[in-house]
Parts: C-alpha cells; sequence; structure tokens
C-alpha cells in the first residue's frame, strides 16, 4: 500500500514508472518541425491500436515560488476545452471513438497522451494540437479547476493517511532547490493566482519548441507524417524565453532531523538520502542498491527486518527519478510495539553492511535478473513505450537511450555498489523524521 501512495505523489496522476530499456532495440524515427516541435514515430502492428502522445518539459521545478501547483493545474486546465472543442467535450471524442485518456504531472515535465483503435490517428493528432495552439485559458475554466485541484489536494495530501510524508520529506530536503515543493503546489498559490498569470505560463510552456509528439503503434509512416504537418505546422513558435532553473542544492553536511504528527494510526521513520539526477553512472549504482534493500520478500531489509527480526511491517527503499539530482526515500513501519529508534538503528546497519562489504556473487546476479526482468516489461506496452521514448528525448535529448539503459545498468559492479553506499548513504546526506499520530 505504502509503495502505491509513494508512486501516486510522486506523479499527481496515478501512473507508471516506467524505465526505457528491453533486450531488443526499439527502431524508431525522429524529426524536428521548423516550430522546434521534436516528433518520434515508432511502428507497432501487434494490436490495432495507436498512443499519441506530447510530453512537455514543464513540471513544478519550473514554476515561481510564488506560485506554485501551475504545471498541475494545467494539467487540468488543458481539458477544460479549446477554441474548437466545447467546455467538457474534450474526453467525449475519445470516449466515443472506442479510446482512453489521461495525463500526469512530475517535477520535471507533464505528459498527455490518447489511446485509439489505429484508425484514429487524426482524430489524437487534433486533439493534441488543439490542446497546445488553442486551449482556452480563461476565467471560467480557471474558477472551475481551482475548485478542483484544491478538493484533490485535501483528499490526496491533507487528509489522506501519510499523506504529508511526500512534501515533508521535500520541504525537509532541499533548501533552494524548486523540488522543495511538490507538484500539487500551496492551495493560496492557486487560490489567489490571477488569469493572467495563468495565460502567461501557457504561453511560455506550452509551445511546440518545448514539447515532444510520440506516436506508437499501428499506423502507416507517411499517413502520420501528413496529419502531423497538417495540424502541427502552423502553430506557432514560442518566443517567450524557457525558464529552466539552474539552482544548485548545496551540499549537506549536517542530518536534518523533526518530528512530524499526522492523523495516522501507525508510526513511521522516513529517511532521505541525496542521491545523483536521472542518466549518471551513480544514479544506476543507487538504484540497484534500493532493489537491494527492499525489492521483493528476499530483499535485505525485508528478509532481516521483517521476516526474521519481525521489527517491521513493511519497508521500502525507492530512488526518486528526477531530472536534476533527486532523492533515495527509505521507509520503514514498525511493528506493535517496536521504538522507531530501535528500527532506524537496524536500518542504518543494514546500510553499513553494504558499505563494509561487497554483495555476493549470488546477490549481484540475481539483482542483474530482476533489472533485466524489469526493463524488458516496461516496454512492453505501446503506452509505457510512448512515455520511455518522449522521457529519453525530454531529459537527454537523445531518443536512443531507450535502447542502452540495460547496458547501463549492466556497468554497474559491486564495488560500484558499495561506492554508492559509503558516497551517498551516511547520516550528513540524509533527512530522518519521525512520523507520529496525532496527540489527541
Amino acid at each position: 500500500m505504502i509503495r502505491k501512495l509513494f508512486l501516486s505523489l510522486l506523479f499527481v496522476s496515478v501512473f507508471t514508472i516506467g524505465s526505457f530499456a528491453q533486450t531488443r532495440k526499439i527502431e524508431f524515427e525522429e524529426y524536428d518541425l521548423d516550430n522546434g516541435l521534436h516528433v518520434i514515430l515508432q511502428q507497432d502492428h501487434t494490436t490495432p491500436n495507436i498512443v499519441v502522445s506530447v510530453m512537455y518539459h514543464v513540471g513544478s521545478k519550473n514554476e515561481n515560488p510564488e506560485l506554485t501547483g501551475f504545471a498541475h493545474f494545467f494539467e487540468h486546465l488543458m481539458f477544460e476545452g479549446t477554441e474548437n472543442i466545447p467546455r467538457f467535450q474534450y474526453d467525449k471524442y475519445v470516449s466515443r471513438a472506442g479510446g482512453s485518456l489521461n495525463a500526469n504531472t512530475s517535477s520535471d515535465r507533464t505528459y498527455y497522451f490518447e489511446m485509439l483503435p489505429s484508425n484514429q490517428l487524426a482524430l489524437g493528432l487534433w486533439l493534441e494540437s488543439e490542446r497546445m495552439m488553442h486551449a482556452k485559458v480563461e476565467e471560467i475554466g480557471i474558477k472551475t479547476q481551482k475548485g478542483v485541484v484544491i478538493q484533490e489536494k485535501k483528499q490526496s495530501y491533507d487528509n489522506k493517511p501519510y499523506g504529508q510524508i511526500l512534501p515533508e520529506t521535500m520541504a525537509h530536503a532541499y533548501t533552494d532547490h524548486p523540488y522543495k515543493w511538490i507538484p500539487i503546489g500551496d492551495e493560496e498559490h492557486i487560490r489567489n493566482a490571477k488569469t493572467e498569470d495563468f495565460v502567461n505560463f501557457y504561453k511560455e510552456f506550452y509551445v511546440p519548441n518545448n514539447a515532444v509528439l510520440t506516436i506508437c503503434g499501428d499506423f502507416k509512416t507517411e499517413e502520420a507524417k501528413k496529419l502531423i504537418s497538417d495540424y502541427f505546422t502552423a502553430i506557432p513558435k514560442g518566443t517567450k524565453e524557457i525558464y529552466r532553473p539552474n539552482i544548485v542544492e548545496p551540499i549537506k553536511t549536517a542530518e536534518v532531523r523533526d518530528t512530524v504528527y499526522d492523523n495516522i494510526q501507525l508510526p513511521a521513520i522516513i529517511q532521505a538520502y541525496h542521491i545523483p539526477a536521472m542518466g549518471t553512472k551513480d544514479y544506476y549504482a543507487t538504484s540497484m542498491l534500493a532493489t537491494l534493500m527492499s525489492d521483493g520478500k528476499s530483499s535485505r531489509m525485508n528478509k532481516s527486518l521483517v521476516q526474521e527480526k519481525q521489527l517491521a511491517l513493511q519497508m521500502i527503499a525507492m530512488p526518486m527519478p528526477n531530472e536534476d539530482p533527486g532523492l533515495t526515500l527509505v521507509f520503514g513501519i514498525p511493528n506493535m510495539g517496536v521504538d522507531l529508534k530501535v528500527l532506524e538503528d537496524e536500518m542504518n546497519k543494514e546500510f553499513v553492511q553494504v558499505q563494509e562489504e561487497l554483495i555476493s556473487d549470488k546477490e549481484y546476479q540475481k539483482l542483474r535478473n530482476k533489472i533485466e526482468n524489469e526493463l524488458v516489461s516496461s516496454n512492453s506496452t505501446i503506452a509505457h513505450r510512448a512515455e520511455n521514448l518522449a522521457t529519453a528525448y525530454t531529459y537527454y535529448k537523445d531518443t536512443q537511450r531507450i535502447n542502452q539503459e540495460l547496458d547501463k545498468f549492466f556497468t554497474v559492479t559491486r564495488e560500484d555498489i558499495r561506492k554508492v553506499a559509503k558516497k551517498y548513504f551516511t547520516p550528513e546526506n540524509r533527512v530522518v523524521l519521525y512520523y507520529l499520530p496525532e496527540i489527541k
């Protein structure tokens, strides 16, 4: 349950985090339109379906610190309607065609997609071009979505057990970088924002030169290119300078420790360790370390702390896949009658052991097998593949990264795992939160 909660908080709308790789090379074609829109085409004739998606390189980290929550707000607002699509009709076009659609927002990007029968390619492209060029950013829609977003924040964060874990962790972990707030943003910022604030945000970020259009599935290349030309070439390139924060979080030199009270039944302990950004060599090693620690019943912390010592009901270690340096979250719920300090000491011992001793060859091979299986599975559907292709280009400007992930994981040695354990999983590089039931 807690793992699902973490995932749902990382992306304001729930969506599986897919790594982009598989053992068989993914063939695709890509090109740019004159207005800067990057296009990726990936054919798969296995089923008569297509995914049309657009990823905008804007997330909560691109926001004004006094106007947070805008990227997530637009995830909602962009379904309101356009100059050519009446209010509340956007999703009906898709459902009447036998398809589905959704969107999600992270700290780094916003992603929209439609899953459609393959004969509805034109519909998907028209809908996304309307969103990009003609979205209605006006008072009536803004007022409606303010209410929706504020209510979502109350339900998913303020009034949900453990809902404050991620906001509290990020606020304690970051002093300068905009990762210190999460995509849902501040309720008062959304409530008090003016219409012109939303209009300016739309004009800056929702432009073709800040977007990747991806089509995956059963389509004909020439037909797709013609439709893309028809629907997207007339959209003007954005003229505003796109804000890319270059804020570097200071190196941590002392542990941050606090106690948080919430409306919960069971206490918890959260450790958050600062780690490198996605795509770096050390990120792959820290990701493998997290898998070693808590992924599966035979993982180290689950086997030791949950099964053998019976100190915890659940243990989770999970790296956050961020474009800038992020965190690995380590989360534990103690067993009945177990003091949090006792559980914390045992959690620390597990990391010390990895720092002092190389993992065994057997563990290492099991780890590689598990990661290979997960990476292969991550591209098993056109929906995941579309997102993974878009992510590779958006974060790295290198779509071929989708075919290189497994090799990058496989370059990580046992020595590398020990090295990152020593380098990043140290007291001075972490936040520790004791998460306790409110005193009534």
